[in-house]
């Protein structure tokens, strides 16, 4: 009987190995495609989409600069026959048009002398300094799922407050214009605070209430005017008060040539201070969670209805503070048009921030560029300075519209992923609560 053999046979055969040409080609496919998840996420990142708002509104606002000016027009006459002169008439109307916006905003390089220069930079952060302020408490409100569009009348209060402060108070400098600030925020809060809390209680639509609280504010300060205690006489003609007090007026930062004033490194406060509440506390956790889905965040235990109202009184107070910039620091006094539209605005700048701090804080010093150069842009030939609102509405109609954007520049669909959501009550998303990392905590 033959015993089986142990140990001579042939080993079983292994699975062949990759050449080595095979190798580098998965290699090289892989990395491929590392690179092309990467350039996805960068084109769909609202970054770029922003970018890609503002290029697209400077591409319409070149097209009506170019279809309001005589000369271009009269070039493209004979378009087909001297091409040459048109591009050349184009050229020089664009030109002009947009280098007379950076020299009102940025640098004018054809001024005599050194203040005449640097004015029109000193002139963006002033302008820049309500609309941060003021976007920033939009930011809060949009991350917390609630539209403010109130910010008009809480900056109203806000003035009213910090000008009767400034006027009918005798106090020490640094006390009079911490009360002036300190009484401008809390004006803001208690107006905000009223849609907050109707919103809270009743479930009242904050857009509607606001709105309405907008008309009652700016009512009540064309009433106040009217007041000895902020004319000084007492009569119903005069619309303007008195100037508040020297000790209530913020310092100036670059001397009495410029109007700069410390309400910009105010703004610069309330942005970190707001990226901290936000982004590192427990608070903003809970005011992020409730935006994200207030069902799921009432689920784990938080008190929606005060988040809803502690929310509108934080945005309320911020708006109110912007009052301060032109009170206080431009102005120094209080007509029925010292808010102008910054209350308005302040929703364009905080969307185009993406309800961020710093992007609210860029979008703020664009939108105060864009006012500064307004007026240098209205002297080249051929440029309205309603082309300045055409920029900024056509920006605000792309923000809005993500998906027009990425339409227009086939970018890919943004991936959701933790924290990137769209924070604009438009897009808030309604996921699930996710449990809070200690961080967040």
């Amino acid at each position: 009987m033959s015993t089986p053999s142990t140990g001579s046979g042939p080993a079983p055969s292994s699975a062949p190995a990759d050449p080595p040409g095979d190798q580098s080609a998965g290699y090289t496919s892989s990395q491929s495609a590392g690179q092309s998840a990467l350039l996805r996420q960068v084109a769909s990142s609202p970054a770029v989409v922003g970018l890609l708002a503002i290029v697209s509104a400077l591409v319409l606002s070149s097209i009506l600069i170019l279809a309001a000016d005589p000369e271009v027009r009269y070039t493209a006459g004979y378009l087909l026959n001297r091409p040459a002169d048109f591009l050349h008439a184009a050229g020089s109307t664009l030109s002009e048009a947009y280098s007379s916006l950076l020299r009102g905003s940025v640098l004018d390089w054809r001024a005599t002398t050194t203040v005449r220069m640097i004015r029109p930079i000193t002139d963006t952060l002033t302008n820049a300094t309500p609309l941060i302020i003021a976007g920033l408490g939009m930011a809060v409100a949009f991350r917390a799922g609630l539209f403010n569009i109130g910010g008009q009348g809480q900056m109203i209060l806000g003035a009213i407050t910090a000008c009767y402060v400034g006027i009918a108070w005798n106090l020490p400098p640094v006390a009079h214009l911490l009360l002036a600030v300190v009484g401008a925020a809390l004006g803001g809060l208690v107006w905000g605070g009223i849609a907050g809390v109707l919103k809270a209680r009743t479930g009242a639509n904050e857009v509607i209430v606001t709105i309405m609280l907008n008309s009652i504010a700016a009512h009540l300060l064309s009433q106040v005017l009217s007041l000895k205690a902020f004319n000084g006489e007492g009569e119903t003609g005069n619309r303007k008060s008195l100037a508040v007090a020297d000790t209530a007026q913020y310092p100036s930062l670059a001397g009495g040539s410029f109007r700069l004033h410390a309400g910009f490194l105010l703004a610069l406060l309330v942005a970190v201070a707001v990226w901290w509440l936000m982004e590192r506390s427990r608070l903003g956790f809970q005011l992020r969670a409730t935006g994200l889905n207030a069902d799921a965040a009432r689920t784990a235990g938080m008190s929606v209805p005060w988040v809803t109202s502690l929310v509108m009184m934080i945005s309320g107070a911020l708006c109110g503070l912007a009052a301060t910039a032109p009170v206080l620091g431009t102005q120094k006094s209080m007509d029925e048009s010292v808010v102008g539209t910054i209350g308005f605005d302040a929703i364009t700048v905080a969307l185009l921030g993406r309800s961020r701090p710093l992007g609210t804080v860029l979008a703020g010093l664009l939108f105060g560029a864009l006012r500064a150069g307004g007026t240098a842009m209205q002297a080249a030939p051929g440029t309205h300075i309603k082309i300045v609102l055409v920029l900024q509405s056509t920006i605000v109609l792309f923000i809005a519209a993500p998906p027009l954007v990425r339409a227009v520049f086939r970018l890919p669909e943004r991936q959701a992923h933790r924290g990137g959501a769209d924070s604009s009550p438009a897009s808030v998303p309604a996921t699930p609560l996710a449990a809070p990392t200690a961080k967040e905590a």
